[in-house]
């Protein structure tokens, strides 16, 4: 499961098996409960195929288990309401993120994310790393052999937030994200300081496109998230989506600002 560090979705995985054949189940039998073919459990089981929460859910199903593996998903790797929007990530053709307070989670870097995660202080030094290796696995899509195209819009403020010990992992991530430019799929394009005030400004929101040309949004608040996959919903995202990306800099002039932004923060 890409949701999850690798170690943890191996666990899952081989504990469904156990489960399937602890309740005397063949693959095809225990599929046909799930919602699944035999050759997708199969595939699933022998890790040729991405763990999801969609599986997991009708594993539950199959095995009556009111809920056990996505509890045991939450509880291991990623809040269960952020599961379905890595879901949609994972398989997305197209992906749209606007931030604009931090550098959205597909373009960190691993001490960026680390920084980040810690300013949450209920969370204990294994879960930070914990997180910080999921967030980092999730990066993986941007580099597979079929990656979805990304465009990030980002608030020039986000860029530019600094502090003690804070400038150097600042200086390196704006690096990464110049490097990530080079990438003819991924695109970075900033809002300027001077737009002043604009619709983005009232908090993050993300779209992904699946392969079948359906959107869905996510919104992020302190108190987790939310899936938006209504039709309203969705297509107010898309009309915020196009107020912000008209107010950002086009491809070419925002990784010049990046690179301004680079020398702001000193060497790495």
């Amino acid at each position: 499961m890409t949701d999850v560090p690798g170690p943890i979705a191996d666990f899952i995985v081989s504990e469904i098996r156990r489960a399937r054949g602890a309740a005397g189940l063949t693959q095809e039998a225990f599929g046909r409960a799930a919602g699944y073919t035999a050759s997708h459990v199969s595939s699933v089981e022998n890790g040729s195929r991405a763990l999801t929460i969609d599986f997991i859910r009708g594993t539950d199903r199959a095995l009556r288990t009111g809920g056990l593996f996505e509890r045991l998903a939450s509880k291991l790797g990623t809040p269960s309401w952020f599961l379905p929007w890595l879901d949609a990530e994972r398989s997305a053709t197209q992906l749209r993120y606007f931030e604009p307070i931090l550098i959205p989670g597909l373009l960190q870097t691993e001490h960026y994310a680390r920084r980040v995660l810690r300013t949450d202080d209920s969370l204990s030094d294994s879960e930070v790393e914990q997180l910080t290796a999921a967030r980092l696995e999730r990066q993986k899509i941007l580099t597979n052999d079929h990656p979805p195209q990304l465009v990030a819009v980002l608030d020039e403020g986000a860029l530019r937030r600094t502090g003690d010990s804070f400038s150097g992992i600042m200086a390196q991530q704006i690096a990464h994200l110049i490097s990530m430019t080079e990438l003819p799929h991924v695109h970075v394009l900033i809002v300027p300081a001077a737009t002043g005030i604009h619709i983005g400004l009232s908090g993050p929101f993300a779209l992904a496109r699946s392969a079948e040309g359906r959107w869905i949004g996510h919104l992020e608040n302190q108190l987790g998230g939310e899936v938006v996959d209504k039709d309203d919903g969705v297509a107010k995202l898309h009309m915020m989506w196009e107020s912000v990306r008209n107010e950002a800099l086009p491809r070419n002039p925002s990784v010049d600002l990046l690179k301004e932004v680079e020398t702001y923060h000193g060497p790495q």
